[in-house]
């Protein structure tokens, strides 16, 4: 009876959460997608369409770093689905507006509600899956928002052969926020709430220095919370790079047409689905075979692996693609040749295609992992604020990537910004494999009593 309601409950749950968070990507979303019908009815010019989007960006990061540390606080069930119906109600209102002001002001609002979804996703997840579980469906669920962003557009496009953007934006709202009560009945935010035992109980009570809740000064003054930070610093630092500015690095300096730089991104998003189920089903193998200490996790080989195959990717994107004609590659690029005449394209395009896949492969990877490892190696207590502390700091590697890498190929090139980012990914990844024996147990260590 206890396997059965476990298995009820985790379906149930996470088909709530999983839709919702889908909703929540899409909401986040509805004003890029109707953008062009918007600008048809209302004069808006570059610098209107980058406040409405950069004020929606700045309350997420403020608003995710927040309600990571709500999410130990108060209720998980309750912060998703408040967060959800805010979402929805504000892209109602979105749509009842017309100037640029309130264009900017709703879309922050609703950046403060996009953070209340995640956080609490990974809190529940926690709560009702084993670690060697864990990994494994914190990737699927991610990939409601590749579900959402893949999907969305296309959805939109057709709603607009028969509805205006206003009436699209309602719609979409008013699913939204119906759906935050779904949630609120379904989502349970642990076993106990329902009578059945905790899981995190059972598994501690064979896990050897199990570590069970500490006090805040405690967690924060964990070293490895601040390792796995910085190292997440760079590795989404270098992410953002590669896919904000790695279409005008092949343009600018690399001879490539514009559909070639755009068929590379898309082969970089595909390779990064791919990537990050495969981090979290590997991983949790790996766990499901060792088991969690108190040193060393049994996923950081698998990280270490994905962050070398950044560097790796990297390198050979800046060194071996030229804008040399096809007969002027390298050797190896021209052992491509029968592949190029079956898919009709030539092999420097397979060659950038191939290296792509391989970047969105390993950097997709450690993103999720790094999610995962910050939220099972925190005191129970502090699993949502741990995810909070080392996203913060994600975020600070994407604004890096910003004006400050720009800056760099400005007054440079591209060929030197990507080459630091190059070596910063190298001697993170030999940091990463040096440390790999560390800690990892944040907080006060609980022995086991015999």
């Amino acid at each position: 009876m206890g396997a059965t309601g476990y298995g009820y409950y985790r379906v149930v749950i996470f088909v709530c959460m999983f839709t919702g968070y889908s909703l929540y990507f899409f909401n986040r979303k509805t004003f890029s997608f109707v953008m062009p019908s918007v600008m048809e009815e209302i004069d808006l010019d570059k610098d209107d369409l980058g406040m409405i989007t950069s004020s929606q960006t700045m309350a997420y990061a403020i608003s995710k770093f927040i309600s990571g540390v709500l999410s130990d606080q108060i209720s998980a069930r309750w912060l998703f689905s408040i967060g959800l119906f805010l979402v929805g109600g504000i892209n109602i209102a979105f749509s009842w507006s017309s100037s640029v002001s309130m264009f900017s002001l709703l879309w922050f609002v609703n950046g403060l509600g996009q953070g209340c979804g995640w956080p609490p996703c990974g809190k529940v997840l926690r709560k009702w899956f084993q670690p060697s579980q864990f990994g494994t469906w914190w990737s699927v669920l991610s990939c409601s928002m590749n579900l959402a962003g893949c999907l969305g557009p296309i959805l939109v496009m057709v709603l607009l052969q028969y509805y205006e953007w206003r009436t699209i934006l309602t719609m979409s709202g008013l699913f939204c926020a119906s759906f935050s009560f779904v949630c609120l009945l379904f989502v349970k935010n642990e076993p106990n709430d329902v009578g059945l035992p905790s899981v995190e109980a059972a598994f501690k009570k064979g896990a050897k220095g199990a570590n069970g809740e500490s006090t805040l000064r405690e967690f924060l003054l964990s070293p490895f919370l601040w390792v796995l930070s910085l190292g997440y610093l760079v590795v989404f630092g270098v992410k953002t790079a590669a896919t904000d500015w790695g279409q005008l690095f092949l343009m600018q300096e690399k001879g490539q047409t514009a559909l070639m730089g755009s068929t590379y991104m898309s082969a970089l998003e595909v390779g990064g689905f791919v990537g990050s189920l495969a981090a979290g089903f590997i991983s949790d193998r790996a766990v499901a075979q060792r088991g969690l200490s108190t040193h060393g996790s049994p996923r950081h080989g698998l990280l270490i692996l994905m962050m070398a195959g950044m560097y790796v990717s990297m390198y050979l994107f800046r060194v071996t693609i030229t804008p040399d004609t096809p007969e002027e590659a390298p050797l190896w690029v021209r052992a491509l040749h029968p592949v190029s005449v079956l898919l009709g394209v030539s092999e420097k395009e397979i060659w950038i295609l191939f290296l792509g896949a391989v970047f969105g492969f390993s950097s997709y990877g450690p993103i999720a992992l790094f999610g995962v490892i910050a939220s099972e190696c925190a005191p129970s207590n502090f699993c949502g604020t741990s995810h909070a502390v080392v996203a913060l700091m994600a975020n600070v590697g994407a604004f890096m990537a910003g004006l400050p890498f720009s800056t760099v190929a400005k007054q440079h090139s591209w060929e030197v910004a990507f080459w630091v980012a190059e070596v910063l990914m190298g001697v993170t990844t030999i940091w990463f494999f040096l440390m790999r024996n560390m800690r990892t147990k944040m907080g006060r260590m609980v022995e086991k009593m015999d």
